[in-house]
């Protein structure tokens, strides 16, 4: 892409001083090294008419690096973002073998990628400039600033996600997921959120894929993971499957510590660690990682919905018997009717929106010298005027296990939006926030906004004023969309 028409997309006449234009190869090169790259090589030159007054006298250095794209040795300046450090070299978390053919292969290996124009928007390079890696979805990459809202329709917050009851291509399905779970236990996100993607498309396709074609005709699906599908259907296994590096089960081991993520357990690696018993005996653990060991199996094994309904109760009469009148409702997954549940998330709310101040000491108290919890993760968590805990507790029983509960008190103004965001899905609750973002509005687990002012990267710089919301069907109604049951947010 040249300069002209990089500035006709931007809708700029001249170039805002202190901003570089830059070559697509160079975010690929900054996402295939997962570090931040110096754009030596990769700038696109600027004529002089496009140059503000004060950026004049740096064209010499333009015409220097020219139009022409210089690949830089991969260590030369490679700058450290502002995040958990880095362990070690990134390509020691590689995919064996298969670390060193993504280096290899052109640009990257985003499964989507059509080309230069298609691999990279505007949320690539606001993640790789504040050192923040969001979600990519198809929604979230359109244009913040566009006043044209795409039709709701198109938006997964627009569909049931029933569609995907009866998955038709699963022995695809189930040899991706072991890929995306490989990238994302090594850090790679974005690569494991295209795998995902892809995943729930193919889940959500109302018949078995018979070809090449047709797996380019899904949305979510590209060209390179249609010829993956294909190699599936063509030989009923995954070349990419036989190398994966022996360190991704013993990633995976680690990362589902509660409260150790991707980093520590690639640091743990590094150490030498490879079993449960070598983090017990040998590594440093912060308290919540202490708890997250002691119970580890019980973490890991889902819940029967039946379990999840006690729990719920057990808050809800500790709360009726501190206050009459408040309202306590068990979200996520419970909510969503899945059979099974990883956790417990029990909101908790009077409809006077006054009585559930003070509340939230009082409960946890109660609830502490019940026996029920049994130990704190993060004993409160402020965010605006809700309240949030996180810990474990265990229903009485010999045999019952230890689960991972949140309590979270929200005043009743806030409660429909907080409902509706603590419900989920992830990929759901970013469908909606992405389709407000489109229409001027904001949405969060607090409330619904309209009149939202953005500046150039998307940071709101004018908050608009909050919409009523008394219901999650005000919001549905607000966004335009048709209303969702729980049940039909499972995406």
């Amino acid at each position: 892409m040249d300069c002209d028409r990089a500035l006709r997309l931007l809708k700029l006449t001249k170039l805002p001083s202190g901003l570089q234009l830059v070559k697509a190869s160079w975010l690929s090169a900054c996402i295939r090294d997962q570090k931040l790259l110096s754009t030596t090589g990769y700038c696109v030159f600027i004529p002089h008419r496009y140059l503000e007054e004060g950026e004049l006298q740096k064209e010499p250095q333009q015409q220097v690096l020219g139009s022409e794209e210089i690949q830089p040795p991969a260590e030369e300046g490679a700058v450290k973002p502002n995040t958990e450090a880095q362990v070690g070299d990134s390509s020691q978390w590689g995919l064996g073998t298969l670390g060193q053919q993504q280096v290899a292969e052109k640009d990257s290996d985003d499964e989507d990628s059509e080309g230069e124009d298609a691999s990279v928007t505007q949320g690539d390079l606001e993640a790789l400039i504040s050192g923040r890696y969001p979600v990519k979805s198809s929604e979230e990459t359109s244009d913040s600033s566009s006043t044209m809202a795409q039709p709701a329709s198109k938006w997964v917050c627009a569909q049931s996600s029933n569609s995907k009851k009866e998955n038709h291509n699963q022995s695809i399905t189930e040899k991706l997921e072991v890929l995306a779970k490989a990238y994302s236990v090594q850090g790679d996100k974005w690569r494991a959120l295209g795998y995902s993607k892809a995943i729930n498309a193919l889940k959500s396709y109302h018949k078995p894929v018979t070809s090449f074609q047709e797996a380019c005709k899904i949305p979510g699906i590209g060209k390179r993971m249609a010829e993956k599908i294909l190699e599936i259907l063509e030989s009923g296994h995954l070349r990419k499957l036989d190398h994966i590096n022996e360190s991704v089960p013993v990633l995976e081991l680690f990362s589902n510590i509660w409260g150790a993520g991707i980093k520590t357990a690639q640091m743990w690696y590094q150490q030498g660690f490879r079993t449960l018993d070598d983090i017990r005996t040998k590594a440093t653990l912060t308290r919540q990682q202490a708890v997250g060991l002691k119970h580890y199996t019980d973490f890991l094994e889902r819940m029967p919905r039946e379990e999840a309904a006690e729990i719920e109760q057990t808050v809800r009469q500790a709360a009726l018997a501190l206050k009459p009148g408040l309202v306590c409702v068990a979200c996520g997954s419970y909510r969503r009717g899945k059979p099974t549940c990883g956790d417990v998330d029990v909101l908790v709310t009077h409809p006077d929106g006054q009585s559930h101040r003070g509340v939230f000491s009082k409960l946890l108290d109660s609830l502490h010298r019940s026996g029920f919890l049994t130990d704190d993760l993060v004993s409160q968590e402020d965010n605006g005027d809700q309240k949030k805990y996180l810990g474990v507790c265990r229903l009485p029983g010999l045999a019952q296990r230890h689960r991972r509960l949140d309590i979270i008190v929200v005043p009743y103004s806030e409660f429909a939006c907080a409902l509706l965001y603590f419900t989920g899905s992830a990929h759901f609750n970013r469908s909606m926030r992405a389709l407000a973002k489109t229409k001027g509005m904001s949405l969060s687990e607090h409330a619904l906004s309209s009149a939202v002012v953005r500046g150039p990267r998307g940071v709101k710089v004018a908050s608009g004023h909050t919409l009523p919301t008394p219901t999650e069907r005000d919001v549905f109604i607000q966004l335009g969309l048709p209303y969702r049951e729980p049940s039909e947010r499972d995406w």
